[in-house]
């Protein structure tokens, strides 16, 4: 009988000239890590010993040339590119946004491909990304195109979950995508990933307001009675438990949120700052929705500390414990449901007496 591999978890290397390079070799240091998975790098080696040398780690790297040579035990590297990259810590450079671009593009067809089976994405700089390529304000809205389903950005940690209802929409522009099609989506979307991805059989979900103090009846502002107050209770009639909405301003400060499983909030910083500061580095951003598991650390290319080893690995080792966990439940949920028991119906028969 064929031995079954560890979870493969390919990992993007992100920006260059930033920290990412850094906590992924920081992160598979401890050899206790290849425990639980088997990681490869999408980048190329010789730039991945150069990351090696100037942070003073002693990872065991090994460079493959196909995935078909894949090695347990070690931090696998595949060369995505050859040639020589000049490298500048701190510093925005939109070639270094192509090698970034290079490493998400291999390692995503690898996803789809099934050679590995999550993805952890090391950060990028969202403006050296642009090119005539790749027009994506961030990895969700890639993975969105190239996967199936349909994405949301969801910060999570054991005590702490947060949707987005939008993410990177500006805030001029958030009105107008809070529609109650797009309402109903995304708070399905979370839903169904807490049954699914976190194994909460019964989920209950917060809704934060759009205005503050939630329009104070309209006279700050008409979108939570008009739209968000109705969308959510034609969902509880559907059955989901879903509350709210909430005033953001002190939903958080009073431990509100500790009583539900997630947390809605209806745009990007209404969410995320209360999230980073009671969890910022064991956080993770969860892409929910779609048909593979991706996840990333809750912070970005840190160019300020970039190269002078010390950045703090602990978001990144998170996000790939965070990809085995979600990856292990949607597999177990799969094996729940998929083979409902059937009704056995026993037929009764009439036994006549002599």
């Amino acid at each position: 009988m064929m031995k079954e591999h560890k979870i493969r978890v390919a990992i993007s290397i992100g920006d260059l000239n930033g920290i990412g390079p850094e906590v992924v070799l920081k992160t598979f240091e401890d050899a206790r890590m290849f425990d639980f998975c088997t990681p490869i790098v999408f980048a190329n080696s010789k730039l991945v010993s150069f990351y090696k040398k100037n942070s003073k780690t002693k990872t065991h790297v090994q460079q493959i040339k196909s995935l078909d040579d894949i090695i347990d035990g070690k931090l696998n590297v595949i060369n995505v590119w050859n040639e020589s990259v000049s490298i500048n810590f701190g510093k925005e450079d939109s070639k270094i946004g192509e090698y970034a671009i290079k490493s998400l593009v291999a390692a995503t067809e690898a996803l789809k491909t099934g050679a590995v089976d999550v993805l952890v994405t090391a950060p990028i700089h969202k403006t050296a990304v642009q090119s005539k390529d790749f027009k994506f304000p961030g990895h969700t809205d890639y993975l969105n195109q190239e996967l199936e389903g349909d994405s949301l950005m969801f910060m999570v940690t054991d005590g702490l979950k947060v949707g987005l209802l939008t993410d990177h929409v500006a805030l001029t522009d958030v009105v107008k995508h809070l529609t109650p099609g797009v309402i109903s989506q995304k708070i399905s979307t979370i839903h169904n990933s807490l049954i699914k991805d976190f194994g909460i059989a019964k989920p209950k979900i917060a809704v934060l307001g759009i205005n503050p103090h939630t329009g104070d009846n309209g006279v700050i502002g008409k979108e939570d009675d008009a739209v968000l107050r109705p969308t959510l209770e034609k969902i509880k009639e559907a059955g989901k438990l879903v509350f709210g909405p909430y005033a953001a301003d002190s939903f958080f400060g009073s431990n509100n949120y500790k009583q539900f499983d997630a947390v809605v909030a209806t745009y990007h910083d209404q969410g995320l700052i209360p999230f980073k500061t009671l969890s910022f580095g064991q956080g993770v951003n969860f892409t929910a929705g779609l048909s593979h598991v991706r996840t990333s650390p809750d912070h970005g290319t840190a160019f300020e500390i970039a190269g002078q080893a010390k950045a703090d690995h602990s978001s990144f080792a998170e996000a790939v414990f965070r990809a085995i966990s979600i990856f292990k439940h949607r597999n177990m949920h799969v094996e729940l449901t998929k083979n409902p028991l059937k009704k056995v119906v026993i037929k009764k028969t009439h036994v006549k007496n002599n």
